[in-house]
């Protein structure tokens, strides 16, 4: 016979403004011993019992607290933190098998840390700073393996490259890019355009003529029109003309006039009319 569990009065949504007042009715809630929590997980499992989901999630609040308060540092709000944790812990109880012989916090502890993970290298940055797995795990356990604030030395960046296996550069990217804060394109409307912030905005080091990103999206969007209409323009061809544009424009090496003659057993005029009338219909089409 198991123990009777206590009702918790909480939610899992975190409020800024109310965080300290969470953090404190999650404490609240007392921790399940071993048979209370199995008790729970085979009625979930067994009769997918969402009271039963619901209790396991509340009762295991505090512990996603504990982890979340771990990544302070990268300065992130800690409700967020908080919220991110729990929607791992969510899926943590929704994927527990009770009949696997390990306590809910041994299994949750991957899926609470894999969505705060996610959470702080979509926020940390304006610019996603790590993208591949060797890259996050990089991020992770250089933060932690730094000793002091300052750059690290040759043989620091050499133990943490063996440690985590990884190539010395790869630590020496890896540190740039934590040190060096995100840039606006654009400097600042305070700056003083001849002072020394001019010299840090991308855009100072820009040629006058150099297109900017909204001319260049613009270009983008007008080339693949003019291909979209190019290739529906080739396919309302007939299939002589079609041939023959392919031929002397489309394939590496080009056909002559009189290869073309000899092949459809006509005059190397009458095929250079066929090309310039493609080629007419073809701009035409493009310029639509």
């Amino acid at each position: 016979m198991t123990k009777s569990i206590m009702p918790a009065q909480t939610h899992l949504s975190v409020s800024t403004a109310n965080v300290d007042s969470y953090i404190a009715s999650a404490y609240q809630i007392p921790v399940l011993d071993a048979e209370q929590e199995h008790a729970l997980a085979i009625r979930l499992h067994e009769d997918n019992d969402l009271d039963a989901a619901r209790t396991l999630i509340l009762h295991h609040l505090r512990f996603v607290v504990q982890v979340a308060r771990g990544y302070n540092g990268y300065g992130l709000p800690i409700a967020d933190l908080i919220q991110e944790g729990n929607v791992g812990l969510m899926k943590a109880v929704k994927k527990f098998d009770p009949h696997k012989g390990v306590r809910l916090v041994s299994f949750a502890v991957h899926w609470v840390r894999a969505e705060i993970h996610e959470y702080v290298l979509r926020n940390w940055r304006i610019v996603k700073i790590a993208t591949t797995k060797a890259q996050r795990k990089l991020f992770f356990n250089l933060r932690s393996n730094k000793k002091r604030l300052a750059w690290l030395n040759q043989a620091e960046v050499e133990n943490v490259a063996e440690q985590l296996g990884v190539k010395a550069t790869d630590v020496l990217e890896m540190e740039k890019r934590l040190s060096s804060p995100d840039l606006g394109f654009d400097l600042p409307d305070h700056a003083d355009e001849e002072g020394s912030a001019a010299s840090y905005a991308p855009a100072a080091y820009l040629s006058e003529d150099t297109d900017t990103p909204e001319i260049i999206a613009e270009q983008n969007d007008w080339q693949a029109h003019q291909n979209k209409q190019l290739k529906i323009a080739l396919q309302e061809l007939d299939e002589r003309s079609r041939y023959i544009i392919a031929k002397r424009w489309l394939a590496e090496e080009k056909t002559t006039l009189q290869d073309l003659a000899k092949e459809y057993d006509i005059s190397a005029e009458r095929v250079r009319q066929l090309e310039n009338n493609a080629i007419k219909k073809l701009k035409s089409a493009v310029a639509a």
